[in-house]
């Protein structure tokens, strides 16, 4: 008998490596101000999401391909002289959500699946869903790795990137995506619509305690992976849902670091307020 046998171990399991991939992620969603985008990327694969319900096809992969017909609108609405990020990000945001509403209304139903992919359920995630976030981990944890120093350099000084003669378009589409990623893949654990708290909470607690980013990291990987298995270990005892769970673990750890702050006399001196949104 494997370890993975039991339900409770798989979902610790998925637990574990979804903390550790949305922490990862965080990092960037934070320093780059994209918690908005993450909001609007979860409402933006409900379309995907629906048409593949009501056509009988893989959710997951609706999903995915909603998500980066998404991330491609908002890279070149945001290029155009007359609109700005936020309001491309908007514009998708909205009508992905109408557009996922428009075809569950045609279709005349709600399906169970889809209900499952927006709430998520830790429990119930199964073995093939447990090696697709193992396999899509690797792949985002190698990535980073390797685009870390860009990514970076974007994240602090955009332009002196762009005068260096690096690929920003393209660093750009790649965050994007792996913010994507995330969302599809956690989705079956946590649902779609609280994966946010998850790509923007642990960092925002973690640069509470520091403002280094290598230590920032390590806390937000800590975090988001230690609020998973506590949110769990919550939910599984006293039947509730794994996702919602976890997302009050998250808030209960930020508002606990609000005050403890050893940074707040810096965030005051400077005039800034830390948030959860960065």
């Amino acid at each position: 008998m494997s370890w993975l046998d039991s339900y409770t171990h798989r979902a610790l399991a998925e637990a574990a490596l979804v903390g550790c991939l949305c922490g990862a992620v965080g990092l960037h969603v934070v320093l780059r101000r994209m918690s908005f985008f993450a909001m609007a990327m979860t409402h933006a694969t409900f379309p995907g999401v629906a048409v593949a319900a009501v056509l009988g096809l893989n959710i997951y992969l609706g999903g995915a391909v909603a998500g980066l017909l998404a991330c491609m609108g908002v890279l070149a609405l945001s290029r155009r002289p007359d609109q700005g990020a936020t309001t491309a990000t908007g514009a998708m945001l909205a009508t992905g959500f109408a557009l996922g509403v428009a075809v569950l209304s045609a279709a005349d139903g709600f399906s169970r699946n889809l209900e499952a992919f927006m709430t998520g359920s830790l429990i119930t995630v199964t073995d093939k869903e447990l090696v697709t976030t193992t396999g899509v981990f690797a792949l985002v944890v190698l990535l980073l790795t390797a685009f870390h120093k860009e990514l970076l350099h974007g994240a602090f000084d955009r332009e002196g990137q762009r005068a260096a003669g690096y690929p920003v378009a393209g660093l750009d589409l790649l965050l994007l995506l792996l913010v994507e990623a995330v969302i599809v893949v956690t989705a079956p654990a946590i649902g779609v619509m609280l994966t946010m708290a998850l790509l923007v909470g642990p960092t925002a607690i973690a640069r509470l305690w520091t403002d280094r980013v290598g230590t920032t990291v390590f806390l937000s990987v800590f975090t988001g992976t230690a609020s998973c298995a506590l949110g769990l270990a919550i939910s599984t005892h006293w039947n509730l849902a794994a996702g919602g769970t976890v997302t009050l673990v998250i808030a209960t750890g930020f508002l606990i670091s609000l005050p403890l702050s050893p940074l707040r006399s810096s965030w005051r001196s400077h005039g800034r307020t830390p948030s959860p949104t960065g």
